[in-house]
């Protein structure tokens, strides 16, 4: 684009157009909408945490806060949605919403934005969330930030949509500014949860959309539920294996250490790609984000990638063996020296003091 080749082409069968985009209204698009995740009536914590920061970012530009409630049987739980600052659920419950199905949610939830007209839409970034906002963002022709982990509003109502790029290497800054509304999905644990407002009630307002919008291609034969496991996200005390690691059956010193202090153990990219942990282990950028109590990181470098995904840990101890380890820069506390020394010292501690408070 520095229109050189223009500039020298003899015989002129170069140029460029140049078209103005026409300018969008955004006096017409007022408030911030949240998706409201929930499996058979169950709330999915991320919708608090969407709540949270769509009340934080409304509050900058006066607009109200919305929320889309979709399902069967769900009327009884938007009530106490309102109390975590929402303004306004907006209620479809249908028998024939009782399964997720893209196709007819995405009706739904459109027929919603085209009522409300907000500025902002909010949506998890989960197996749904991934699922419905791209569908949404196309049909409103506008633009869609996936997996951000920071937000900002200007006072224009522009959505700033942080999220890393390029391997983590940046934090690219995205926004939407001729179009509306702006589309985004957030991860989850990066954001805090809103807390309760006890008083706080705004509107619920049960919503109608035509039958053939409720038309499906999807047919649910059946459903089976998957058995639970252990989510690193969930837990309160990760112990983390790292590259310092020299052999796959070392994983069971960070079990037995994981154990004793009621968590689970995660892991690095690298340990996950050499076949020693599962995937649905990995902290990171393309992993998991965690933000539990207490995380222990047992010879883990501290990429960009990784810290990414834990930063927001309430408390980071680090070992590691190399004292000029870019993990320390983030760790709360720092021990250097060999984990091989260190880990069987604090199980043996742990098991001598008898509790889960040995550290």
């Amino acid at each position: 684009m520095c229109k050189i080749c223009i500039k020298n082409c003899p015989n002129a069968a170069i140029s460029i157009t140049e078209s103005k985009e026409p300018e969008i209204d955004k006096s017409q698009w007022k408030g911030i909408m949240i998706y409201v995740e929930h499996h058979e009536g169950v709330i999915h914590p991320i919708t608090y945490e969407l709540a949270g920061k769509a009340s934080e970012l409304a509050k900058q530009i006066n607009h109200p806060v919305y929320a889309v409630l979709i399902g069967s049987g769900v009327t009884d739980v938007a009530g106490d949605l309102t109390e975590y600052g929402i303004d306004r659920v907006f209620v479809y419950d249908d028998i024939r919403l009782k399964y997720f199905k893209a196709d007819i949610y995405t009706n739904v939830f459109e027929d919603c934005i085209r009522k409300a007209k907000p500025s902002v839409v909010l949506v998890g970034a989960t197996p749904v969330g991934r699922s419905l906002a791209p569908r949404l963002s196309t049909r409103f022709r506008t633009g869609l930030t996936a997996d951000c982990t920071k937000l900002e509003i200007r006072p224009n109502t522009d959505l700033v949509q942080i999220r890393p790029a390029f391997g983590g290497n940046i934090m690219a800054r995205i926004v939407t500014t001729n179009s509306r509304p702006q589309f985004a999905t957030v991860r989850y644990k990066v954001m805090n949860t809103a807390e309760r407002i006890p008083g706080y009630k705004g509107a619920v307002e049960q919503c109608k959309i035509s039958a053939d919008r409720l038309q499906s291609g999807i047919e649910v034969l059946d459903v089976r539920k998957k058995e639970k496991e252990p989510d690193i996200t969930e837990a309160d005390v990760l112990v983390v294996a790292g590259r310092g690691l020299k052999e796959k059956k070392d994983i069971a010193m960070l079990e037995e250490l994981a154990a004793l202090l009621g968590g689970q153990v995660a892991s690095t990219r690298g340990l996950v790609e050499d076949g020693w942990m599962h995937y649905t282990k990995q902290i990171g950028l393309s992993g998991r984000t965690v933000k539990p109590k207490l995380i222990i990181t047992c010879g883990v470098s501290g990429a960009v990638q990784f810290t990414a995904g834990m930063n927001g840990s309430d408390t980071i101890i680090a070992i590691n063996s190399d004292k000029n380890a870019p993990i320390f820069k983030i760790a709360h506390y720092g021990l250097v020296g060999d984990l091989y020394e260190i880990i069987p010292a604090l199980i043996g501690s742990i098991k001598q003091e008898g509790n889960k408070h040995a550290i």
